[in-house]
């Protein structure tokens, strides 16, 4: 039974996988007062995860990406307003591009982030980035004219498209201003394992490439380094991350960073406005300060969460992040913080993709990767939620290497 305090409107900002799983959860919970769910896309709210890794392999129809049949949110009273832009927040209602004035008394942000651009690559034709489903057609239609592809940055993302590309026969060139892929993801070892798979299957992947410029040249595009080297492509895809979306926030006077900053509960420095999901600068348990996710399970999980704290449970968010990547039939499931790792306990072959490992920093475990153990790797994120000092026993049997992760 709720109290007579609990607010009797809550709007929710955002119709991605945090805001759609928070309105999901109100219901859940036991609220029956008036929910909102405000959206700037035209579609109603759907996964994400297959638009990078299924992106050549099959059509990506938005029925198929539905996260709930579209009569549901009507059955579950949760009013769904998609193409609908929230443009400011003050005294206690959002303002719509549409000239409506919704009212809340209690908000949740949970507006994600946007794909980095490159400012020098801006308005040219087929210069993608890929961050909605709305991205997808035009990048799915010049994939499917054969040319070259090139991928700037090797992220996830970058990584994941390049792999679904080169499997259809597609020739690839990916591009990373680090000096290895995915830095910002795994250890050292596991960042090698991963650029040999995709070499091996003929992706070329450049690492330390800083590009100054781009043009376009006898139908192609161009992109070029101070250096002199140069890259030619008719497909070019731009994957250098994600920037969060804090610009509502910062109108209503929130305090944002890189991110929505929340406490434990996901509360915002306004007491009647949350934030979850990837926009949200929230405070790690394991890595003992604030941190932002962009990952789809944390979305869920963290979205929920602080839905109920909505409603007064008043229970700290302490979950480990954890996500997968799917390249060239290789799975990689991945939890915590596995960059933050001084040294790498592995159990398995790294090479051949059949292994578990725990990533530690001064001894404390901070991350956990495994490909083809998916036994292991629940154990290992067990570990991490544990804050387990000794994980090689418990989660990895017999560990046969550790070793520097840097």
């Amino acid at each position: 039974m709720l109290e007579a305090a609990t607010p009797r409107i809550i709007a929710v900002v955002g119709t991605g996988v945090a805001g759609a799983t928070a309105a999901l959860t109100l219901r859940q919970e036991g609220f029956d007062g008036r929910i909102l769910l405000v959206g700037e896309e035209p579609h109603a709210p759907y996964r994400r995860p297959p638009l990078s890794k299924d992106l050549v392999k099959r059509a990506l129809a938005h029925e198929r990406l539905r996260l709930q049949p579209p009569t549901a949110w009507q059955e579950q009273g949760i009013e769904l307003r998609t193409g609908t832009k929230v443009t400011g927040i003050a005294d206690g209602a959002l303002q719509c591009s549409d000239g409506s004035r919704l009212p809340y008394d209690r908000l949740l942000l949970a507006t994600g982030g946007r794909a980095r651009v490159l400012s020098y690559a801006t308005g040219y034709d087929r210069v993608h980035t890929l961050r909605g489903l709305g991205d997808v057609p035009a990048l799915r239609a010049d994939l499917q004219s054969g040319g070259p592809l090139l991928v700037i940055g090797a992220g996830l993302v970058g990584l994941e498209v390049a792999a679904s590309a080169r499997s259809a026969g597609l020739d690839v060139t990916v591009l990373e201003a680090d000096a290895e892929p995915l830095r910002r993801a795994l250890p050292a070892p596991l960042r090698r394992a991963v650029l040999g798979l995709h070499r091996a299957h003929g992706t070329r992947v450049h690492t330390g490439v800083t590009l100054t410029g781009f043009a376009r040249r006898d139908g192609m595009l161009e992109a070029t380094t101070g250096d002199g080297r140069s890259w030619h492509a008719h497909t070019v895809m731009v994957a250098t991350g994600v920037r969060p979306d804090v610009e509502l926030a910062a109108r209503a006077g929130l305090d944002v960073g890189d991110g929505i900053l929340v406490d434990a509960l996901g509360a915002t420095s306004d007491p009647r406005i949350f934030a979850a999901g990837d926009v949200a600068l929230y405070p790690d348990p394991v890595l003992g300060r604030h941190v932002r996710v962009e990952q789809w399970n944390h979305a869920q999980q963290h979205a929920a969460a602080v839905a109920r704290n909505m409603l007064g449970a008043g229970t700290p968010f302490t979950a480990v992040p954890w996500s997968w990547t799917d390249q060239y039939g290789v799975m990689l499931q991945i939890a915590g913080h596995c960059a933050e790792a001084d040294s790498l306990t592995v159990q398995g072959d790294i090479g051949d993709f059949d292994f578990a490992a725990l990533a530690t920093a001064n001894g404390h475990p901070v991350g956990a990767v495994a490909a083809g153990r998916p036994h292991d790797f629940r154990a290992l994120r067990t570990v991490l939620e544990q804050g387990n000092n000794s994980p090689s026993q418990a989660a990895v049997r017999t560990p046969q290497a550790t070793q520097a992760a840097g």
